[in-house]
Order: structure tokens, then C-alpha cells, then sequence
């Protein structure tokens, strides 16, 4: 079913559990006074959006056990993609650490 390579090792081990809605604002996120605070969000952010990702995986991975192939097929493209967000993230990350320094 895939046709990229994986980053990591099966099977799946989380030291959380995400069975519930995440319930969370983002007011007050855009509004930072500083590249320090900036580094911050983005990094709290890009944390987030990892594990999300992750999760993401998890369940494409469900799917394609239960024989959803054509669902599990999409989402792994959704994931291919937000790990892409991630990256360009993470290049922020490391423009704004070099301004910082």
C-alpha cells in the first residue's frame, strides 16, 4: 500500500493516549512581542502537529488492517503532507535560531 519510505520502526508505541477531542484556542498565538517568544509557539506548534502526524499514521494503518485501503490510501497522503508542514516548520525553526544568536 505504501510507496514511500517510513522514518521510523513498527509497530507504533505512544506514551500518551488521545481518545478525546483536543479542546484548545489559539487566541493570543500570533501575538508575541519577541523571536524568542515566536521560537516558542512555533516549537510548542511543531511538537503538536508531530504527534498529530503520528497519530495520523496510526490510524492509516488501522484502516489498511480493516481493509479500508482506498481511505487508509488518502490519509496516508494527508500525513505525507503535514509531515511536509512540519519540515518547512522546522526550517523556520532553524531561520529564526540563527536571527536569535
Amino acid at each position: 500500500m505504501h510507496d514511500h519510505e517510513h522514518e521510523h520502526m513498527h509497530p507504533h508505541t505512544h506514551d500518551h493516549d488521545h481518545d478525546h477531542v483536543h479542546g484548545h484556542t489559539h487566541e493570543g498565538i500570533a501575538a508575541f512581542d519577541s523571536t524568542e517568544q515566536a521560537v516558542r509557539i512555533l516549537g510548542y506548534m511543531l511538537d503538536h502537529n508531530k504527534s498529530h502526524a503520528e497519530e495520523l499514521h496510526e490510524i492509516c494503518h488501522r484502516l489498511e488492517a480493516t481493509g479500508e485501503e482506498k481511505a487508509a490510501e488518502y490519509l496516508d497522503k494527508a500525513v505525507d503532507a503535514f509531515r511536509d508542514g512540519n519540515s518547512l516548520m522546522e526550517e523556520a525553526l532553524r531561520a529564526l535560531n540563527k536571527e536569535e544568536g
